[in-house]
């Protein structure tokens, strides 16, 4: 594996493609570095230290790479770009005019991703100024301050800051797409992740209790495992080929198996329910600070150390894979390609019979597969609550590694395997 993988930089183009990833992956971590102009650093350090690692602070503050504890130009992460993305798809199914532009090939979908933009800086400006608010509050409570000589263009200023922040990850974040390995969003998030693990394990070392230090890299080994076999698990359906007459040429039939994929949304919806989620206690936090019960209500109620969180972030797993199951995949558009290439199923007449036959082995496949992610989701969440432990490493951020790491092979893969140089995942 390691040899093929050293072979594959000696492709100029893969090899450029690498590098340019992990360049705007390395600018990207230098940005949650660089503190928003007019913030005190050292303030934002000790406000962080106050609030700690659990609760939705250590939430948002893990899928930000620690940009938001140092309320660093990339604080917001890529999280308002995820939050607009999943309005858009959800008003795609009922308003008759983003339906008709999906169906429009690829000039509706840029019309889409453009309007999802416009939207991610809507959405950015507003917690911008939430979060600058909040973070002033807890001044007192950290015993310093934050933004000396507070102004109203002080606070401008820092809310362009953050906004501008967010819209440049956007970019890098389709310049990875576009030109370099794997999903530039979820690379991100990704990398978020990722360079928060050794504050998770200094965590998990100097924790108190005896059971959690024990039982804790069992259950991260465990759900590496299972993800990885569930991510790979697949059902394949025989596809057979007859012989056809192209011009004076007889083509020769053949067999070959449509691959279906146990979990074919992939880690996408694992981030959406995460996203989702954090919605109503950080609103909870933001307007709680003005002595809103409701709101502290609110906050508490959804907060990620409660079963309220768990159970609805489950739900919303569950919810999301369907959907993106039914985005990516067309049980009647492959049946029409399969009969439009000569390919049918073995026992299943062409057309709609198969378009209902897929659809049917779909519906089986995705309800375990996403039972499957909820489960893994909540479960190492469950008995981190339950040993009462200051970690903010739960099932959905060991999902979302393993599975962004997956895919960004299996890309890999695909681009090696394009030059007719031997993969690495056999």
């Amino acid at each position: 594996m390691i040899s093929t993988i050293l072979g594959a930089f000696r492709v100029g183009e893969i090899r450029n493609k690498v590098l340019f990833t992990a360049a705007i992956l390395a600018l990207y971590r230098l940005g949650t570095h660089i503190p928003a102009p007019g913030i005190t650093a050292g303030a934002a350090n000790a406000i962080e230290k106050s609030l700690g690692s659990s609760g939705i602070f250590g939430l948002l503050n893990l899928f930000s790479g620690g940009g938001l504890g140092r309320i660093a130009i990339f604080a917001l992460g890529i999280m308002p770009y995820i939050t607009a993305s999943i309005i858009l798809q959800l008003l795609q199914v009922v308003v008759p005019s983003l339906e008709k532009l999906q169906k429009e090939g690829e000039v509706g979908q840029a019309r889409i991703t453009q309007y999802t933009r416009y939207l991610t800086v809507g959405l950015a400006f507003a917690q911008s100024i939430g979060y600058v608010f909040l973070f002033r509050s807890f001044e007192k409570q950290a015993g310093t301050t934050l933004i000396a000589n507070f102004t109203l263009l002080k606070v401008f200023l820092i809310v362009i800051s953050l906004t501008a922040g967010t819209v440049l990850l956007m970019w890098m974040g389709e310049l990875i797409t576009q030109r370099g390995i794997g999903n530039g969003i979820s690379l991100l998030i990704f990398a978020s992740i990722v360079s928060r693990i050794p504050t998770g394990v200094n965590s998990w070392w100097t924790n108190p209790d005896q059971v959690f230090r024990v039982i804790m890299p069992f259950i991260a080994i465990g759900v590496v495992a299972a993800v990885v076999f569930v991510q790979e698990g697949q059902r394949r359906i025989p596809i057979q080929y007859a012989k056809r007459v192209i011009g004076r040429r007889m083509t020769q039939g053949g067999q070959t198996y449509l691959p279906l994929r146990v979990n074919m949304a992939g880690v996408i919806p694992v981030i959406f329910a995460a996203s989702v989620m954090a919605i109503p206690p950080t609103i909870g936090q933001l307007v709680g600070q003005n002595r809103n019960n409701f709101a502290t209500h609110l906050a508490s109620f959804f907060s990620p150390q409660g079963w309220h969180y768990v159970l609805g972030e489950s739900i919303f797993i569950i919810l999301f894979t369907y959907f993106y199951t039914a985005v990516t995949f067309n049980p009647v558009d492959q049946a029409d390609n399969l009969k439009k290439y000569g390919g049918f199923i073995p026992g299943v007449r062409p057309g709609r019979p198969t378009a209902e036959f897929l659809d049917r082995i779909l519906a089986r496949l995705t309800f375990p597969g996403a039972l499957f992610l909820a489960a893994i989701a909540a479960l190492p969440t469950i008995l981190i609550n339950q040993t009462n432990a200051n970690f903010f490493f739960g099932g959905t951020s060991i999902l979302i590694v393993i599975g962004v790491a997956l895919d960004t092979m299996k890309q890999l893969e695909a681009q090696l395997m394009m030059r007719n140089y031997e993969g690495f995942l056999k």
